[in-house]
């Protein structure tokens, strides 16, 4: 038998009623009843409750334990009184009558309550991490990670792909987000980087003729804390696969993705394959983003047509300066009092914009200050083309169109919440397709790849010659869940005079190309095959599967937002012995 136990604390039920046993785990709870003491001790599986009472010799010694302390007990399975039965546990029934107990470790007083939610503030919580694993919600979402992690590897290796890792010390990026650099000891001034996602490897591994190939590959950015994207690491079920295309991938990664979502939700109406297929274009224009939440049932519709010579001044000299003018209907929200609109507009200006203009439409008529200003036959169309009923609001707002399109995301969310439109209990999958191959930067005033530079543009070099080049759709995809990108994929560029012809377009050289992408510049001299794939983030599925708001609460051991971790203490200083050996000089910043 274990030493510690003969059975966890999760395994204990009427069966063993009148049975010896032992278990061992942390005490969670205690509760002194007047002569009787109750004591509820946690281990990995479960809880179970245990009883002692003033008549045990050691009473006193047991009653003196902190929580949190581990403990081994020994005692009789007995049977729970009915009123006492606890139907939330496993264990519920029974109880442990005390004979014999070992203090394990005793547990100092902990900083935070660890039975109950409490308030603790997130940085003591990181602080003391290993404590705030021991709390039930977490410690189910770390088992919950575990289990999703062991079901994509089966369902991924039941479909042929093979598990390849690859490295960790790779090459510095010139795309993408910042690197996280590690010196080199034995290359003086030379550095690697932790990579930030394994694709040119993945690409390489079908160049050397794997046909399909995935890993839980653990990636590094050096970015921005955000409530969907953790700082420093993360990970994704990347996979690669060749002589495919677009659709081939969609087929083969959709029920995967709808399996692992069906068995580790409950109660939740999940989209069966095929996923929704929604172009980039259609979906900026319809719901502002490419990222769209399709639980919530608003559109975004433009309306700059209907507004050029409708009597309406602010919105004709906004389209004569080639801005746009999108609406929302918003249904059952005429009654809404005065105060409810003017709280919009003030939420709108906080956001920068000049307000949230509105028409209401009851009684078969238009009404509000827009709807006053119109010429009769401009208002006629607009409540046509919009399909206005009785109980209707529509809402407008006028601006540059990147600016429009964003606002109008962020009121067409902000209207299905306040009216309480948002489908609940379910998971809506879709795709975003035909991103563009490049797009304008502004700040540069130079044209860049807008996703992933390796991807195959639709056409290929006819449409490289054909095209202006933000015209050029790429096959790039991304898949989206309840307003959340959970992966971006694509078919990617296998033809070196095409990747050559790219990257000229984004002021990259050939020389260019052969020192930063050297392996993959030579690997496309020797057949590549064509190719594609795409890379599910796996914190994101937890964390949409667990139903928390933060990343941080599906991870183990977590940075904060300043990307520190206050348990290790890291990042930290170096010291001079080691910088000397890596050739290294830290500069003092003259401003602290």
């Amino acid at each position: 038998m274990n030493q510690y136990r003969s059975h966890n604390c999760s395994e204990i039920s009427k069966k063993d009623i009148g049975k010896e046993v032992k278990i061992s785990g942390w005490l969670n709870k205690k509760r002194d009843h007047g002569g009787l003491l109750f004591l509820d001790l946690r281990d990995n599986y479960g809880i179970t409750q245990c009883v002692v009472d003033t008549e045990h010799d050691d009473f006193h010694k047991v009653e003196s334990i902190r929580l949190e302390s581990v403990l081994s007990v020994s005692g009789s399975v007995v049977e729970r009184s009915e009123e006492t039965v606890n139907r939330n546990i496993s264990t519920g029934e029974v109880e442990i009558k005390i004979k014999s107990f070992e203090v394990l470790n005793s547990s100092e007083l902990i900083p935070f309550q660890i039975s109950q939610e409490d308030d603790a503030p997130e940085d003591l919580r990181l602080k003391y991490r290993f404590l705030d694993l021991r709390k039930s919600r977490l410690h189910k979402n770390i088992l919950l990670r575990s289990n999703v992690i062991s079901s994509f590897r089966k369902k991924m290796t039941s479909r042929g792909f093979a598990e390849i890792q690859t490295p960790i010390l790779s090459s510095s990026s010139p795309e993408g987000a910042r690197d996280f650099l590690v010196p080199s000891r034995l290359h003086k001034g030379r550095f690697y980087a932790l990579p930030q996602a394994p694709q040119i490897f993945k690409q390489l591994l079908m160049v050397g003729g794997f046909d399909k190939y995935f890993q839980i590959a653990p990636c590094f950015r050096d970015e921005d804390a955000r409530a969907d994207r953790s700082p420093g690491e993360f990970y994704q079920l990347d996979f690669e696969m060749s002589f495919v295309s677009q659709s081939e991938i969609f087929e083969m990664i959709e029920p995967v993705i709808f399996e692992v979502f069906r068995e580790f939700s409950i109660n939740k109406k999940i989209s069966p394959p095929p996923f929704e297929v929604i172009k980039f274009s259609e979906a900026m224009d319809t719901f502002g983003t490419d990222k769209p939440d399709l639980r919530n049932p608003l559109i975004i519709q433009d309306f700059s047509k209907e507004f050029l010579d409708s009597g309406f001044k602010i919105f004709e000299d906004n389209l004569k300066k080639n801005m746009v003018v999108k609406g929302i209907k918003v249904p059952n929200s005429s009654k809404k009092p005065r105060t409810w609109f003017d709280k919009l507009n003030k939420w709108a200006r906080d956001l920068g914009q000049k307000g949230l203009g509105y028409i209401i439409f009851d009684d078969d008529e238009a009404k509000g200050p827009i709807a006053n200003n119109l010429k009769k036959e401009k208002l006629s169309i607009i409540v046509g083309n919009a399909a206005l009923k009785n109980g209707d609001c529509l809402f407008f707002i006028s601006d540059e169109r990147r600016t429009a399109e964003k606002f109008s995301s962020f009121a067409r969310e902000k209207l299905c919440d306040e009216i309480n439109l948002r489908e609940k209990g379910s998971f809506r999958f879709c795709w975003i397709v035909d991103y563009p191959m490049f797009e304008y930067n502004n700040e540069t005033k130079k044209i860049d790849f807008s996703h992933n530079p390796f991807s195959m543009p639709q056409g290929g070099m006819e449409a490289i010659k054909n095209y202006n080049p933000l015209e050029i759709i790429a096959w790039q995809f991304d898949i989206v869940c309840n307003g959340i990108e959970l992966s971006s994929g694509a078919i990617r560029n296998h033809k070196l005079d095409i990747m050559i012809e790219l990257f000229k377009i984004a002021g990259y050289g050939e020389n260019d190309i052969k020192r930063q992408f050297g392996a993959m510049y030579s690997a496309f001299k020797f057949g590549a095959p064509p190719h594609g794939g795409a890379a599910p983030g796996i914190d994101r599925i937890v964390m949409l599967l667990a139903e928390e708001i933060n990343l941080r609460e599906v991870v183990a051991f977590p940075l904060n937002q300043q990307a520190e971790d206050l348990m290790l203490g890291s990042p930290n200083l170096i010291g001079k012995n080691h910088l000397k050996e890596l050739r290294l000089k830290i500069e003092e910043d003259k401003n602290d």
